[in-house]
């Protein structure tokens, strides 16, 4: 899935981009650990997402373009008080689509971060049409405003 999401969307040659990858996750997981999560079969993975908690002034600084997406995740430390969520990216495998598994994972993912924090805002970077539906349908079903970073 990491290599699908770098195929996506072209992190290696986007360094203002988060880059997951094994060695990225561990950190994302200190932030809280439902930024991260997945859907597996016995043939392996078919869904991931990664949400990333962050304080407003941060969510502020992104929508603005004052800061990049790497900058955010540089500027959002374990162990803060996060009020916001950035939506960042939702992948399933074609032959998984149109189950709901990708709404289902984050919907779970902001139940599990709103646990410990006090989350008032969700917010994303439109890459595609699907993930703009995504955010939206997420952001109705959870009762959250969702913020849009200007393309």
């Amino acid at each position: 899935m990491i290599r699908l999401a770098d195929e996506v969307f072209d992190t290696k040659n986007d360094p203002a981009q988060i880059a997951v990858s094994e060695s990225t996750i561990p950190r994302l997981q200190a932030i809280h650990p439902a930024t991260v999560s997945g859907e597996e079969t016995p043939d392996g993975p078919v869904a991931w997402i990664l949400l990333i908690p962050t304080t407003l002034e941060v969510m502020e600084q992104f929508l603005k373009k004052e800061i990049t997406e790497q900058q955010l995740l540089d500027r959002t430390l374990p162990g803060q008080t996060y009020q916001a969520i950035y939506l960042c990216s939702a992948l399933v495998l074609p032959e998984a689509r149109r189950r709901g598994l990708a709404r289902r994972l984050v919907v779970d993912a902001i139940a599990a971060i709103r646990r410990d924090h006090p989350i008032t805002d969700l917010y994303f970077w439109p890459f595609s049409k699907g993930g703009d539906a995504l955010a939206t349908v997420v952001a109705n079903e959870v009762g959250l405003p969702l913020h849009r970073r200007a393309a």
